[in-house]
């Protein structure tokens, strides 16, 4: 009797499973590396003495050294080494996790969120975008990607309410020992359904046969690099693009980090709290349904510019409405079901409103002034919050970042429809 070897289970594994692995993924990448910091910060705090400004000043360095990292993570992605850049990212997690909870000085956490910063721009949604479209093609990731984006929409919703029941069961530095464990499970799971054979072989023929997305869009066929971006800087469209997703990264970030102690300051105790915090998960994947099935062949442009308007009006709601958990779930589930939807648009706007060639260096180097952006608002926030003495002038701030989203997207999307339409 002949038995499988090693890597004929891994390719077959690859081939079944690759979706549902790299989602898998996702939640734990996103839950441990990103939605677990405002719970695990405000514990900090309270044990070691550290103000706020002090605690989320950790968040922007890792968030601003994720900046640089992205555009050339994304190249090698093109370049076939998805599954080293991903199991290994989380197998560096799992020991700066555990660096973490034994920290004691501000100078380490520093330190070790730099390292965790770095790594999510190795584990997180825009590596694992690359990763699909270089095995099916940009033309054909867009189902690929939205399955994907209702794994990753669960993360809030399963690591806010576990992060914190294993704060109040082990305290802060033995949950961050089980998030080290859980990151060492999925660099085993990365690195069995990103196949290597397929990851090292040439990209998906439908990534070389598109012609590009817009005008002016035309790289030669099958390059990666720098040709790429070139083109693409002399579009207006990157810039809007640019814009657009920069205020969306800011608006995010500020308001998931601080929503937490946001939502404790407004009244609500720490269960209503992580309740109403919850429903981001089941929004998110409801947007991304309600695009799957209602929406599969509508225009990226269109369903941007519907779904951009919808965060200020979540925020508003935030800001106006009286603090009860009912009004809280309802606005943070109305941000979350936005959120959800924009992360398919953001995916997908590169292949649709600029070019299909090269995703992986397109998407990191547009995402490069976002994730600058997404760096600095969450110690912004802090500092805010310090000078005016409450939340209220956060929440403005966000709302004209939200602003500032809808009007630079729906210029995106009539230039390059004018652009698509001239071509």
């Amino acid at each position: 009797m002949n038995f499988p070897t090693a890597a004929t289970l891994r390719r077959s594994a690859s081939s079944r499973h690759f979706i549902t692995g790299l989602g898998i993924g996702q939640i734990t990448s996103w839950g441990t590396l990103y939605y677990s910091f405002p719970l695990v910060g405000e514990a900090m705090g309270l044990e070691l003495g550290w103000s706020k400004p002090d605690i989320f000043l950790a968040a922007t360095i890792g968030l601003l050294l994720a900046a640089p990292a992205a555009y050339p993570i994304g190249v090698l992605i093109d370049r076939g080494y998805g599954r080293l850049i991903m199991s290994g990212g989380s197998l560096l997690a799992a020991a700066a996790l555990l660096a973490w909870s034994q920290v004691q000085t501000l100078p380490v956490f520093y330190a070790l969120l730099a390292v965790i910063g770095v790594l999510q721009a190795a584990v997180l949604y825009e590596p694992a975008f690359a990763v699909v479209a270089r095995r099916v093609g940009p033309a054909k990731a867009r189902n690929g990607i939205t399955t994907l984006t209702f794994w990753g929409g669960f993360a809030s919703t399963v690591f806010i309410p576990v992060v914190q029941l294993l704060i109040d069961g082990l305290g802060w530095r033995g949950a961050l020992m089980v998030l080290a464990l859980m990151n060492l499970l999925i660099a085993a799971l990365y690195a069995l359904v990103i196949d290597r054979q397929q990851d090292l072989s040439e990209p998906a023929q439908a990534n070389l046969a598109v012609a590009p997305a817009s005008a002016g869009a035309g790289p030669a066929q099958g390059q990666t690099g720098t040709r790429p971006v070139r083109d693409a800087l002399r579009q207006p469209v990157f810039w809007l693009l640019g814009l657009a997703f920069t205020a969306y990264a800011a608006t995010f970030s500020a308001f998931t980090f601080h929503l937490y102690p946001l939502l404790l300051e407004k009244g609500l105790s720490a269960a209503g709290v992580v309740t109403a915090m919850m429903m981001i998960g089941p929004a998110q994947v409801a947007g991304r349904l309600i695009i799957w099935r209602l929406a599969a062949g509508a225009s990226v442009r269109v369903i941007g510019c519907l779904i951009v308007a919808l965060f200020p009006l979540a925020l508003l709601g935030i800001e106006m409405l009286p603090a009860t958990l009912l009004s809280a779930m309802a606005m943070v589930g109305l941000y979350g079901l936005a959120n959800g939807i924009m992360t398919i648009v953001r995916g997908m706007a590169v292949p649709e409103m600029l070019s299909r060639s090269a995703y992986g260096a397109l998407n990191g180097a547009l995402s490069l002034p976002g994730t600058l952006a997404k760096a600095l608002a969450p110690a912004a926030a802090a500092l805010l919050w310090q000078a005016s003495g409450s939340y209220d002038a956060v929440l403005q701030a966000a709302l004209a970042g939200s602003l500032l989203l809808v009007a630079c997207f729906w210029a995106a999307a009539f230039v390059s429809r004018n652009a698509e339409s001239a071509a």
